[in-house]
């Protein structure tokens, strides 16, 4: 993997202040380790860890970003609002 030196997504730092004011939820900004391709966040929540990408309504994932979504054989997921994230942490029902 190599570095990654672009700004996380406009979105990513709303989601995740939000994210921090739920009991028993943690999260780690994977973005800022500077690791390309890799999810923007880890979190951890009801000893389950969820990996997931942040992109904005338009955004589109890169090539390596595609390529750790198709490879990684854990759970990994996109999302582009908070309710995604809830929903894909089971806070809200799909």
């Amino acid at each position: 993997m190599k570095p990654r030196w672009t700004a996380p997504d406009a979105n990513q730092n709303g989601i995740v202040k939000h994210l921090l004011q739920i009991p028993g939820l943690d999260v780690i900004d994977l973005h800022d380790l500077g690791i390309s391709d890799v999810p923007d966040i880890l979190i951890g929540y009801q000893n389950v860890n969820f990996l997931v990408e942040i992109k904005t309504d338009k955004g589109k994932l890169m090539q390596g970003q595609m390529y750790f979504q198709d490879q990684w054989p854990g759970q990994k997921s996109v999302a582009r609002t908070l309710d995604d994230v809830l929903r894909i942490i089971g806070v809200i029902a799909i």
